[in-house]
């Protein structure tokens, strides 16, 4: 009996766990910048909700799309994966940047009314421990 008890509220937690993250998701904003002299992408995501802008100093964020459910699913999952306290710690794996070979990029969460912000790096190329979660977010773009 104690083994059906223990399964049960193992499967409960998990549940509920699952659904907290979902949750918190929801109420988490986003936001994706790449730039260069010559180009300019901000990607925002709030409310299951993507918005997306490619003028720099816009007002606003733009015209919002619905993000599908399966990006949605696969957004909470790899959300669920990220350690919001040490975003800010991740090494870029390159530096085309700092030559103008490639965009700077850079991530910030705002996550329970705390903003996590991750060091610039190289747009297509983000730190190895973010990479799944932020080519998701840039993905999303290509879907609309």
């Amino acid at each position: 009996m104690k083994a059906i008890t223990m399964i049960l509220l193992t499967l409960f937690m998990t549940k509920s766990c699952n659904q907290s993250t979902k949750k918190d998701l929801e109420q988490t904003q986003i936001q994706y910048v790449a730039n260069t002299r010559g180009f300019y992408q901000k990607i925002t995501i709030q409310n299951r909700e993507l918005f997306i802008s490619k003028i720099r100093n816009e007002e606003g964020k733009g015209n919002a799309t619905p993000i599908s459910d399966t990006d949605w699913k696969e957004l909470v999952t790899l959300f669920s994966k990220l350690d919001l306290e040490k975003i800010n710690t991740y090494e870029a794996p390159s530096q085309k940047r700092f030559h103008d070979g490639s965009a700077m990029a850079d991530v910030t969460i705002l996550y329970k009314d705390v903003e996590y912000k991750t060091k610039t790096f190289d747009h297509g190329t983000p730190p190895v421990e973010m990479a799944a979660f932020i080519n998701k977010v840039v993905s999303l773009e290509n879907n609309q």
